[in-house]
């Protein structure tokens, strides 16, 4: 097995060389070097994610003229979608998780482009499978986790308006505070229901917890922690808001939307706690979580109580009806039911 594994680990390697020297040679100068630069930052080689140096240099094409970022984008789009080796699929997904935190905003674009407007970004990895060998069967289960939790990041990001990354910094904090209490609290929900599935996507994570050893793992794991705690502050801004409208300003309806989220914002805890071993435990995070729920039920109860006393109020004296022909307060006499034995 060990031979095995070295002569595929040679086959990768001079594959990756072939790879660089084809592109060297292309006659698509523009976009040769764009592809040298993905080519070097998603090898084969399994012993670390890429360096700084090489994420660097793919986050540079964007700053160059209007075909670089889109040349870029597609080249790494296209090495995702037509390996079948799981470190390269998780190598792309790693530097496209960079882009999306520190790419300048060319790149940015063009990865926020819909299939349906002629890009090719969707990740849809939800089926892939590298079982050449036992560890790449286990780092394929990251692949699909990995991409599940990018698409939903992006989808948080189109829905909110603004990356994840960039909502932590304090210059924008006050600007964030005024786009939360200018909405309804229907739009409060609906974003409080995105960000918790992202947490959910999150949570989703694969039993071979051992991998994260793996130091490409590791950064993974590590890069997707901080959008973790981006999503804790995004929903901590807007629990504080709701709590505070829960005592005048929110229905039955709402108060059953709130309450089901955190309740499945809840579930997720425990998976969070294994993935990042405690490293974002934030206890006064989950706190908060848990006494706005209480406050949610005891809130809905109360408002339920409430609607029951008055109907069971209007029902009693749904039998109290006057007759006009009787004196004011005088009530309808209830007529003696005889019964006869018929022979």
């Amino acid at each position: 097995m060990a031979q095995g594994r070295r002569l595929r680990n040679l086959a990768n390697n001079l594959k990756d060389k072939a790879s660089v020297i084809a592109a060297v040679l292309s006659i698509k100068g523009h976009v040769s070097s764009v592809r040298v630069h993905v080519l070097r930052a998603t090898t084969h080689a399994l012993s670390a994610p890429p360096s700084e140096d090489k994420i660097a240099a793919v986050l540079a094409a964007g700053n160059g003229s209007h075909l670089l970022p889109r040349a870029c984008i597609n080249v790494l789009m296209d090495r995702l979608h037509q390996t079948r080796s799981a470190t390269v699929a998780l190598k792309c997904l790693f530097t496209l998780h960079n882009v999306v935190v520190r790419g300048p905003f060319t790149l940015k674009d063009q990865l926020s482009i819909y299939p349906s407007y002629g890009g090719h970004n969707f990740l849809n990895l939800s089926t892939f499978r590298d079982d050449s060998d036992l560890e790449s069967l286990e780092l394929s289960s990251w692949v699909r986790w990995y991409a599940g939790v990018l698409e939903q990041s992006l989808t948080v990001s189109r829905i909110l308006g603004y990356y994840l990354k960039n909502s932590c910094s304090a210059s924008n904090a006050q600007e964030r505070k005024r786009l939360v209490l200018g909405v309804s609290n229907g739009d409060l929900l609906y974003k409080l229901e995105c960000l918790v599935v992202l947490v959910e996507q999150i949570s989703h994570v694969p039993e071979s917890l051992h991998l994260r050893r793996n130091e490409l793992v590791y950064e993974v794991v590590r890069l997707v922690g901080e959008d973790y705690r981006s999503v804790q502050g995004e929903i901590l801004l807007r629990l504080e808001e709701l709590e505070e409208r829960m005592e005048e300003d929110m229905e039955v309806g709402e108060l059953n939307e709130l309450v089901a989220y955190l309740t499945r914002l809840e579930e997720s805890h425990e998976k969070l706690l294994l993935l990042f071993i405690n490293r974002f435990k934030n206890s006064a995070f989950w706190e908060l979580v848990r006494n706005i729920k209480l406050k949610g039920v005891a809130k809905k109860e109360e408002i339920e109580g409430k609607w029951l006393t008055v109907v069971t109020a209007s029902a009693t004296e749904f039998p109290r009806s006057t007759n006009p022909f009787l004196d004011p307060g005088q009530l309808s006499p209830v007529p003696r039911l005889s019964f006869a034995t018929v022979r």
